[in-house]
């Protein structure tokens, strides 16, 4: 009993951190995606782009995960998107980590924007290693999106599919996690 509880105070203090993001973290999270490797590709290429400096993620049997982002339009910040996220299934731990999603088209971008957005269970991203000379990660990705009743599949391994990318840089933490439930996106135009 004892150990649940701490569980559950770190996965509050890791959605607590995520949710205080400075304009420099969007900055410095930007850089690094840019300067490592295939990620940095994808700016030159995308019509637009959702960063998330920092997500927290944690859980004990049940996980959560919130982060706080912002997207840009062909390199121009014109809103915010909340990021939640649930799963249920064999899990402990928790994580901090940054991640972008990269829209190859406007379409992708439309699909994203229209105020709600989520990923299916089977989302995942390419991992990739921030370090001095920053390089891909060997894992492949693959995610499904929904949006309203429609179903789009998105996969990332270096390419778009689907007109999605999606990469995620580690910042701390252990998560051993078996099951991944849904992203679910919130966007809100700048004021």
């Amino acid at each position: 009993m004892k150990s649940k509880i701490s569980a559950l105070m770190f996965v509050a203090a890791m959605l607590m951190v995520a949710a205080t993001v400075s304009a420099d973290e969007y900055d410095d999270t930007i850089a690094i995606f840019k300067s490592a490797g295939e990620s940095g590709e994808f700016f030159k290429k995308s019509y637009g782009y959702a960063v998330f400096p920092t997500v927290g993620k944690g859980g004990l049997g049940v996980g959560a995960a919130h982060g706080t982002g912002h997207v840009y339009e062909q390199g121009k910040y014109i809103g915010d998107v909340t990021m939640n996220q649930l799963s249920v299934g064999l899990q402990a731990g928790g994580q901090a980590f940054s991640q972008i999603i990269f829209f190859e088209h406007k379409g992708a971008f439309d699909d994203f924007t229209k105020g709600e957005f989520e990923f299916d269970a089977t989302v995942q991203a390419v991992a990739i290693k921030a370090s001095a000379t920053a390089s891909a990660g060997t894992q492949g990705a693959s995610s499904g999106a929904a949006t309203g009743g429609g179903k789009k599949d998105a996969t990332s391994a270096g390419t778009f599919r689907k007109g999605m990318a999606v990469f995620t840089v580690a910042k701390g933490g252990l998560m051993y996690q078996a099951a991944v439930g849904g992203q679910k996106f919130k966007y809100k135009p700048k004021k």
